[in-house]
């Protein structure tokens, strides 16, 4: 299968996008976080290309992304208090980088939840993901479009290097501002609850919804019944955002300083990267704020994939809620 490169600001591309995700096939498109591996969000054989595509774990659900709440109508049924929840939650951050697990309905097919009894839902705040939404007229299933297991894709190109000759297209709408996932809130039971940390953290939730949201407390930990179960949402339990054919290992300044003459990779802050000097080996230079720090190091982590390093060291993040979200990634990473 040929991959075709196709441009979000071509209007004939943009609907033969939108055609190709009418007839089954899958598309990747960009979001506000990262590029999103498209399919007919009503289709069980759309969906069930996707798993193929990514070689994705069957008990690992994807996200519905919709034009908006009212274009989510149908595909949940939620209780009286999660539905004021939900509206609340929408009002203040949809479109945007916040997705909502609440119950679904049957109209759901059942490869989207991985088998399970509820639904991931999110409004993409990008021009492209909403224009294209609207054009198909359907929800869209899209989980991150790369391999799984491997960084997240925030330019076309990041997708082409796993996906090309797997999928029917990529609409390239340039670098996903963000650069790294939505944040996952669960309404499910009696209170909400953050299965995946991202860019709107707990502090921001609660504020909207008046009660305590707390901090997640890490990886999910599943007992042995809880794995005869489909997680709840994607990113819980399975290997992700790692290079191929490169080990990531944490250290400290100390072992970035014995490291920084060797031919080992690293992986650090512009601070210490400027006080250290220039090395010959590779080095990926990272963004001191948050800001822009999840594109930085996808891209990164997708450059030391063709550096040909067995090892590469990277630099701890600092504590503190506004780091969260990536020091989440970059654990699972280094965990990978």
């Amino acid at each position: 299968m040929h991959t075709d490169r196709l441009m979000a600001a071509v209007e004939e591309d943009l609907e033969r996008a939108a055609k190709l995700l009418r007839a089954g096939e899958l598309v990747a498109f960009p979001t506000e976080t990262v590029y999103g591996l498209g399919a007919d969000g009503l289709s069980n054989s759309a969906v069930a290309r996707i798993y193929t595509a990514k070689g994705r774990p069957q008990d690992n659900p994807v996200i519905l992304h919709v034009a908006s709440l009212a274009a989510a109508e149908g595909l949940y049924q939620p209780t009286p208090w999660q539905a004021e929840a939900l509206g609340r939650l929408a009002a203040a951050f949809w479109p945007g980088p916040l997705t909502v697990v609440v119950p679904k309905t049957d109209r759901v097919p059942a490869r989207v939840s991985a088998g399970g009894d509820s639904v991931a839902l999110r409004v993409p705040n990008h021009p492209v993901a909403l224009a294209l939404l609207t054009a198909v007229g359907r929800p869209l299933a899209a989980p991150s479009a790369n391999r799984s297991g491997r960084p997240s894709p925030t330019t076309a190109d990041h997708v082409l290097r796993t996906l090309d000759g797997r999928i029917a297209a990529v609409l390239d709408g340039g670098a996903a501002p963000v650069g790294y996932e939505s944040t996952v809130l669960s309404l499910l039971g009696d209170a909400p609850r953050i299965l995946r940390p991202g860019a709107l953290g707990p502090e921001a939730l609660s504020a909207v919804l008046g009660v305590p949201v707390p901090s997640p407390a890490g990886e999910e930990k599943a007992s042995p019944d809880d794995q005869e179960r489909p997680a709840l949402a994607p990113g819980m339990r399975h290997r992700h955002y790692a290079p191929e054919s490169v080990t990531l290992r944490f250290t400290d300044e100390a072992g970035l300083e014995a490291a920084w003459p060797g031919g080992d990779a690293i992986l650090c802050r512009s601070a210490l990267a400027r006080r250290l000097g220039p090395r010959r080996a590779p080095l990926v230079v990272l963004p001191e704020a948050p800001e822009g720090f999840g594109r930085a190091l996808y891209d990164g982590l997708y450059a030391l994939e063709g550096a040909e390093v067995p090892l590469a060291w990277v630099e701890a993040l600092p504590d503190g809620p506004a780091w969260a979200a990536l020091r989440d990634r970059l654990q699972r990473a280094v965990a990978g």
